[in-house]
């Protein structure tokens, strides 16, 4: 049987550890630290490009332009944390790359206190993008027009704007949404992908595209429906599969495993 100035040292141990977690954690009113990076480089219109980013936003918006302008926010509640985050740029003339490099998350605390980084990154609306991975925050693609857009969100909200290009959208947990002001008739996809969450689709009327939209558990709404010169069903699953204004070149497709899915005539 242990002696009672054992068990005494032994929770002033468990004591110690737990208000250094505490400690690491902050609290409410802790001041939030911030420190910003701006850089501008020169690039080529169909450079490729790659993000990846942990914690925080990642905002990306395609333009007349042959410059990659990058600029980020770093956040933390100390000085060092802040230190610790760094962010590594690498560009070339056809390809780029831009990381975001945060220190290992604390073993024994309670709450991770490593920091968050929001990136609003311009670039040629030509270009590729063929990473973008955020584990948790908001992903917002807008306006590019290059070969393809890949982008993965673990967690959070995403939103693709007036990208006409094959974009791949892959999210899993939050909402979805991509929409488009007007519609050119030309060879685009869209691809969204959601394990778990809604997804939403914002398109003029003039639309014409072929359409497929799935979830396993969910429902699916669709103003378009009285358009379709083709529709199917799946048998205990809510499916649709059509063409919307003769289909055209473009193609459009959603899946949701675990949520529900709405098609919008944004002006009818």
């Amino acid at each position: 049987m242990r002696s009672p100035l054992i068990k005494r040292r032994n929770l002033r141990q468990i004591a110690i550890v737990l208000l250094l977690s505490l400690a690491g954690c902050g609290s409410e009113s802790d001041p939030v630290l911030e420190e910003t990076f701006e850089r501008v480089y020169t690039v080529q219109p169909n450079t490729d490009i790659s993000i990846q980013n942990r914690d925080g936003a990642v905002l990306v918006y395609g333009a007349n332009t042959n410059e990659l302008q990058v600029h980020a926010t770093k956040r933390a509640y100390s000085r060092m944390r802040l230190r610790e985050i760094a962010i590594d740029v690498s560009v070339q003339p056809t390809t780029g790359s831009i990381r975001t490099k945060f220190p290992p998350k604390p073993r024994w605390a309670l709450f991770d206190r490593s920091g968050t980084v929001d990136y609003t990154i311009l670039l040629p609306a030509t270009a590729s993008i063929s990473q973008l991975r955020l584990v948790a925050g908001e992903v917002v693609v807008d306006g590019m027009r290059g070969p393809s857009v890949h982008a993965w969100l673990g967690d959070g909200r995403m939103l693709a704007h007036n990208c006409f290009t094959r974009i791949d959208l892959a999210l899993q947990r939050g909402n979805l949404t991509f929409s488009y002001d007007w519609w050119e008739h030309g060879t685009f996809s869209v691809h969204a992908n959601i394990a778990q969450g809604s997804a939403w689709a914002f398109l003029p009327s003039d639309s014409a595209f072929h359409l497929v939209a799935e979830t396993a558990h969910g429902k699916i709404g669709n103003d378009f429906d009285n358009l379709a010169v083709e529709r199917t069903a799946s048998a205990g699953a809510a499916k649709i599969d059509m063409l919307v204004n003769g289909g055209g070149q473009a193609a459009i497709k959603m899946r949701a495993a675990d949520g529900d899915i709405k098609i919008v005539e944004a002006n009818p």
